[in-house]
Parts: C-alpha cells; sequence; structure tokens
C-alpha cells in the first residue's frame, strides 16, 4: 500500500525562515538549520525549502544554505526559489537537492518542466501551481505567479494538466487565500486538480489543526500533506502530526526519532549576504 507523506516546508526570505499569510511575510521564524534539526528528528517524510525574496540577490547565499542543510538531512529535499532555467536546477542539484520546485518559470515557459525531466528525470520535478479564487475560470481558480503578485491567463486545472504532460512528476498545490490562515486546505481547488492528473498532488496552505492534514488527503483527493507554519510552534509537531494521521486511518510511515550527530557546515549571515557563508 502506497503511503501518503507529511512534507515539512521551509520559507526562505533573505537568507531568514518566515512566516507567510496569503503570501505576505508576516513573522520572521529563525534558522533553517535548527528547523530542519527538528524536522530530521522526528523523520518527517520530506522536507522542502523554498526562497521567496523579491529579488534574485540572496540566491547565492540561499545555495549556500542548502549545502549546510543537504548535508544534516536523513529525507529527501526539496528545494525551490526562482527558477528560470536548467543553470538554477543544477545550481541547486549539486547544492543537494534531490527534487526542484518550479513555479512562475515554469508558467513563464513550460518547456522547462521537459527540459529539468530531460536532464534529471521526472521524479526530480515538482510544479507549484498557486491559484485563487475566479469565477472566469472554467475550474473556478486561477493560477498566479511572482509570489502572486501577477495573474496568469491560466486556469489551474488545465495548468495542472499541461505540466503533468510536460514531465512533471508531482504538483504542490496551493491556495493564496487559505495561505497561513488557519482554515484547512482549500479542498475545491485540490479535488479539482487532483482529479484532473494521474500524478501525486501535494496539499499545501492552510493548516491549522492536525485534522487539516487528514482532510487534505481524504476531501481533497492530495497524495501528501505538506504544512510550514503550524510546525513552527508546536513542540514535537511532526511526531504528532504523523500519530494523528495514523490514529485516523490513514497509511503513514511511523515516526521515528534520530539524534543528529553532523556538525553545521555552513553559517549563513543573511545580512551580509554570500560572502558571510563560511565552513564552521
Amino acid at each position: 500500500m502506497i503511503k501518503h507523506r507529511l512534507i515539512a516546508t521551509l520559507l526562505v526570505n533573505n537568507g531568514v525562515v518566515v512566516q507567510t499569510r496569503k503570501f505576505k511575510r508576516t513573522n520572521m521564524v529563525g534558522n533553517a538549520f535548527t528547523a530542519v534539526d527538528f524536522f530530521n528528528g522526528w523523520a518527517v517524510d520530506e522536507i522542502c525549502v523554498l526562497e521567496i525574496s523579491n529579488d534574485r540577490s540572496h540566491l547565492p547565499g540561499f545555495a549556500d544554505i542548502i549545502d549546510g542543510l543537504s548535508r544534516r538531512c536523513f529525507v529527501p529535499l526539496s528545494v525551490g526559489g526562482k527558477i528560470a532555467g536548467l543553470d538554477d536546477v543544477h545550481r541547486y542539484i549539486r547544492a543537494g537537492a534531490d527534487k526542484v520546485v518550479v513555479n512562475t518559470g515554469a508558467s513563464d515557459n513550460p518547456a522547462l518542466v521537459g527540459e529539468i525531466a530531460r536532464a534529471y528525470g521526472t521524479q526530480c520535478v515538482v510544479v507549484s501551481i498557486d491559484a485563487r479564487p475566479d469565477p472566469a475560470m472554467p475550474s473556478g481558480y486561477r493560477v498566479v505567479v511572482d509570489n502572486a503578485r501577477r495573474d496568469t491567463d491560466r486556469d489551474a486545472r488545465d495548468w495542472a494538466r499541461e505540466a503533468a504532460g510536460a514531465g512533471a512528476g508531482e504538483l504542490l498545490v496551493n491556495s493564496v487565500e487559505h495561505d497561513g490562515d488557519k482554515r484547512g486546505y482549500d479542498f475545491t481547488l485540490l479535488k479539482a486538480v487532483s482529479g484532473a492528473v494521474a500524478i501525486p498532488v501535494i496539499a499545501m496552505g492552510g493548516v491549522g489543526q492536525w485534522s487539516d492534514l487528514v482532510d487534505g488527503i481524504r476531501l481533497g483527493g492530495a497524495d501528501a500533506a505538506a504544512a510550514g507554519n503550524i510546525f513552527h510552534y508546536s513542540e514535537h509537531s511532526t511526531k504528532k502530526a504523523k500519530e494523528f494521521m495514523f490514529a485516523a486511518g490513514l497509511p503513514v510511515r511511523s515516526s521515528t526519532f534520530y539524534k543528529l550527530t553532523t556538525r553545521r557546515r555552513v553559517r549563513y549571515n543573511p545580512f551580509q549576504g554570500a560572502a558571510a557563508a563560511r565552513q564552521a
């Protein structure tokens, strides 16, 4: 039986982990290394790290962060942030990413999805779909890009099908209206996407309680549940989330504690940029 995954997401803005609400930065949470050590400890199934700064100036420093995180990460590591071409993909893969997450770059240039799939395999390509309600769209949802600052003419369901056909191995689906507001996933959006494709769909955006993770899979049709904000302030949160999912009858991997002994290799000062990265 295929097991459902629990994915912890980290949003990095100018080198610092942040929380968001409706794609607007809210609280600074702190250090990505501390968060990854925590997620590693309770064996979350995957970790997804997304760079959401307003420009590309922080990308060299972000690659340094990924290099350090990958040395400490026991689980698959997905990385995204302003991927516009294969050079950006190479940068993240060399830094230690197992998968790359593409959003704006794929929407603007759908051929990029196939290019990545041919270079690294479909299992490496996660297409992120951010959408907001729009009754003018066939599915009722319009795709938005550039951290939800720019509308496209794409329908969410149609873009999901196109991305899957182009070579995407998974889709990461987030609702702008639900992001960070703790009312659960947008099940209507999830059902529209998951019912249209045969590849795995990852639910993201809006988790406020553990039952939302279960509902994303059962009501939304998602294959995996991702969350970020809720994990930053709940003790042993990924362990408790997994236990809740198991108690609800979902097939999930057990939550096993690991003690990390690897030293942190990279230190990065986001206020000084990539030049501040150095080996410990």
